[in-house]
C-alpha cells in the first residue's frame, strides 16, 4: 500500500495543536524527507488525535468529529490528507474519519477485526502504508477493545522512531478492557481482554526500543483509563520504569490489578463504540440540522430539559422540570453520563454563542440527533431553588439527609460519614433511595456535579425540599480530613 512520495530534509517536531503549537524535537538521522508529528489535544474529552506528515502527504491519526483543525493544518503546510487511521471503534468520542475520507478521497485503515461498515483498507500486522519517505506499519495490540491496532513510524533507515498506541498504552497507564462487554458491542468479558492487553504489551509494545516515542490516544481525566499522567507523550523506556501496568507480573496478577478501581462507564459509550464502526454524518451538516426552538410554549412535556446556565441562574429560576448540566470542561462527558443515547432532550443557553458551543459539545459524542429543540433562555422563569444556610449544616448536619453523588473512589474518604452514595451518572434512576422526611443536601467534591445531582432529585422528589451544598462542600472537605 503507497500513499506518496516526497523528498527533502528529514526532521522530526511535535507539539499540541488546538489550534496546533508544534515544539520541535531533534533530527532523525537522514538526508532526506521531511517528517513531522502534530498532536490536536481536546481537553475536554482528554483525546488526542494525530498527524503525520512527510513532505506534502499527511495521515491522520483518530481523528476528532470536527474535521476543520486537520484541513487547516493540511492548507497551511501545502500537503495532502491521504490516509486516516483508526486504531479502533472509539467509545468516548464520535471520529470523522468517514466525513474526511468523503472529502478528500483519503483511504480510511483500520483492523479488519473491527468488521467496519464503511468503505476501508484492513490494516492489521504485517501490513505497512508508504507516506513520503517513511512507513507505518500496524501492530495489533488487542485488550482495550479486541480490534485494537497500534501503527509504528519508520524512518528510511528501517528505524522505529515512533508508536501510536490508540487507547491500548497510554502515559502511565494501559486501557481499559471493560467497555465491550455488552451484546451491542461485542459481547467481550473484561478477564478475557485484559488478558489479550497482557500480551500485547510484553510481546509487542514493551519490545520496541527504549527510545521511541509513545503518542497514545487519550491524556489526564479520560475515562478510557484509571491512572493517566499528565504528560501527553512518552517512550517505551520511561514507561518500562514508571507505568504500574508494565511492571514485572504474571498474567492473573495483571488482570487483577488493572480491573480493580476502574472509574464508571457513561451511558453513552457504547452507542459510540457502534456509531464509529458505521461512521458518523458529516460534523457541520449534524449540528445545522439541530431543530431552533424560540418559545418555552413549544416544548413538548415531559421531555428533558437540559439548562446549561451557571448555577446561580439557575437556581435563581428555571424551567420546570430542568437539569442544570453547567457548560464546563467536562460537559459532553457528564451529558453522555446522565442522559442515555436513545432519550431525547432540549437544550438551553443564555446566548446565542454560548447555545451553539454545547450543541457542538454534544455533537462531539453523537448527542446531537438527540436534541429535541436548543433555545436561548426566556425571560419569564418561574421555578426556583431554595438558598442554603450553609452554617446550619455546620452546626446541625444531621437535620439534612445528605447525599453523596461523588464517583465511589471518591467516596472512600467521606466528607459526611453518614452520606447516602449514588453516584451523579445513577442518580436519574436511584433517586427513589433517597428518604425524604428531612430536607435533602447534595454535595459533590466542588460543586459541578451537585448542581446537576440537586436538580436531579428536584425533578424526581417534587415534594422534598432539596439543597446544592455547591462549593461550599470544599470547607467541609477540609474538616474531613482534620
Amino acid at each position: 500500500m503507497s500513499a506518496g512520495l516526497a523528498a527533502g530534509r528529514l526532521s522530526v517536531t511535535e507539539g499540541v495543536a488546538s489550534p496546533p503549537q508544534p515544539t520541535t524535537m531533534s533530527p532523525l538521522p537522514s538526508s532526506t524527507g521531511s517528517v513531522q508529528i502534530q498532536q490536536f489535544y481536546d481537553k475536554g474529552l482528554a483525546h488526542a488525535s494525530y498527524i503525520i506528515r512527510s513532505g506534502r502527504y499527511m495521515a491522520i491519526i483518530d481523528p476528532a468529529r470536527d474535521p476543520q483543525p486537520y484541513y487547516d493544518f493540511a492548507d497551511e503546510h501545502d500537503a495532502s490528507i491521504v490516509a486516516i487511521i483508526e486504531t479502533h471503534p472509539h467509545a468516548d468520542f464520535v471520529s470523522s474519519h468517514l466525513e474526511i475520507a468523503e472529502e478528500t478521497d483519503a483511504t480510511i485503515y483500520c483492523s479488519k477485526l473491527v468488521k467496519a461498515l464503511y468503505p476501508h483498507q484492513p490494516f492489521d500486522d504485517g501490513d505497512r502504508i508508504t507516506l513520503g519517505t517513511v512507513e507505518l506499519h500496524a501492530l495489533n495490540t488487542p485488550g482495550h477493545s479486541p480490534d485494537s491496532i497500534s501503527i509504528l513510524l519508520i524512518d528510511e533507515l528501517g528505524q522505529t522512531r515512533a508508536v501510536f498506541t490508540g487507547d491500548t498504552l497510554f502515559v502511565g497507564d494501559v486501557g481499559r478492557p471493560d467497555l465491550r462487554e455488552e451484546e451491542a458491542v461485542g459481547g467481550h468479558k473484561r478477564e478475557e481482554l485484559a488478558g489479550l492487553l497482557y500480551q500485547s504489551t510484553r510481546q509487542k509494545l514493551m519490545t520496541l526500543p527504549p527510545t521511541t516515542r509513545v503518542y497514545p490516544a487519550h491524556g489526564p481525566g479520560s475515562l478510557c483509563g484509571k491512572t493517566t499522567s499528565t504528560d501527553l507523550d512518552s517512550s517505551i523506556g520511561k514507561e518500562l520504569k514508571t507505568n504500574y501496568a508494565l511492571q514485572p507480573m504474571s498474567q492473573e496478577e495483571f488482570i487483577k490489578v488493572l480491573l480493580e478501581d476502574q472509574p464508571f462507564v457513561p451511558k453513552y459509550f457504547g452507542h459510540d463504540v457502534v456509531l464509529n464502526r458505521l461512521g458518523a454524518q458529516p460534523f457541520e451538516d449534524s449540528v445545522r440540522a439541530v431543530p431552533r426552538v424560540h418559545s418555552a410554549s413549544e416544548l413538548v412535556p415531559s421531555t428533558l430539559i437540559i439548562d446549561t446556565r451557571p448555577a446561580a441562574q439557575f437556581r435563581a429560576g428555571h424551567l420546570p422540570g430542568a437539569i442544570n448540566l453547567m457548560d464546563g470542561g467536562k460537559f459532553e462527558t457528564w451529558l453522555g453520563s446522565i442522559v442515555g443515547p436513545k432519550e431525547k432532550f432540549y437544550l438551553l443557553a443564555d446566548t446565542q454563542i454560548a447555545l451553539d458551543a454545547v450543541i457542538r459539545k454534544a455533537a462531539k459524542i453523537g448527542y446531537e440527533t438527540n436534541i429535541a429543540g436548543a433555545l436561548l433562555t426566556p425571560a419569564q422563569l418561574p421555578a426556583n431553588s431554595p438558598d442554603l444556610d450553609v452554617a446550619r449544616v455546620r452546626e446541625r448536619p444531621e437535620d439534612f439527609t445528605i447525599v453523596d453523588i461523588r464517583n465511589r473512589a471518591e467516596t472512600q474518604q467521606p466528607i459526611f460519614p453518614e452520606a447516602l452514595k449514588i453516584p451523579l451518572p445513577e442518580l436519574r434512576e436511584r433517586a427513589y433511595e433517597v428518604p425524604t422526611d428531612k430536607p435533602i443536601l447534595v454535595h459533590c467534591a466542588g460543586g459541578y456535579r451537585s448542581a446537576a445531582g440537586s436538580s436531579i432529585l428536584q425533578v424526581a422528589l417534587p415534594q422534598a425540599e432539596v439543597f446544592d451544598l455547591g462549593e461550599a462542600v470544599t470547607e467541609f472537605q477540609s474538616q474531613a480530613v482534620h
